[in-house]
């Protein structure tokens, strides 16, 4: 789940090099924190906030299977 957060921003955002996900466990849910350069947040949000939406619902999608909740968090 991890590679597929990485793989998805990285062909968003101008600097790749800098895109970087961590996981954190918690209670009941399992955060994705998906750090990017501070230019690239607003590539990831997109209008609106559609494209982090998008990206979360894909991984939510993916995350069927996990008995825990799944977020993704965008940090720069």
């Amino acid at each position: 789940m991890e590679e597929l957060v990485s793989v998805i921003a990285r062909a968003l955002v101008d600097h790749p090099e800098e895109v970087r996900v961590d996981v954190v466990e918690k209670d009941h849910v399992i955060v994705y924190e998906l750090h990017v350069h501070p230019d690239d947040v607003g590539m990831v949000i997109g209008k609106q906030g559609r494209i982090a939406k998008a990206l979360r619902t894909v991984v939510t999608s993916a995350a069927v299977k996990v008995p825990k909740r799944v977020a993704v968090d965008i940090i720069s």
